[in-house]
């Protein structure tokens, strides 16, 4: 057991992590209403367990953001248009895969 405070692979969440470790590849995100689409991260990182990460979308001018939601349970994703003056979600990734060039 690691020491208090130490955060382990196990507590990271495997989607998160997936997309962390593929990147900066392309990655073929699926939400939870079977929407896909295939992102290219430009930054990702987690701080201690929360992970966070900066995209563009395939097809999509817009600024899209991937943060694991509270206690880490999910991975959600906001996207920001160049006209738009806020975030809207866009839903919940329930799988990440890299894309094969």
């Amino acid at each position: 057991m690691p020491p208090t405070g130490v955060v382990s692979d196990m507590d990271l969440n495997r989607i998160a992590k997936r997309i962390h470790n593929v990147s900066p590849r392309p990655i073929r995100l699926t939400f939870a209403d079977g929407e896909t689409g295939v992102f290219h991260f430009s930054s990702t990182e987690f701080f201690q367990t929360d992970f966070q990460g900066e995209a563009t979308r395939e097809g999509d001018d817009a600024d899209y953001r991937v943060t694991t939601t509270e206690e880490g349970a999910g991975v959600v994703v906001g996207r920001k248009g160049p006209d738009d003056e806020g975030w809207s979600l866009v839903g919940e990734v329930v799988d990440a895969e890299a894309v094969e060039s």
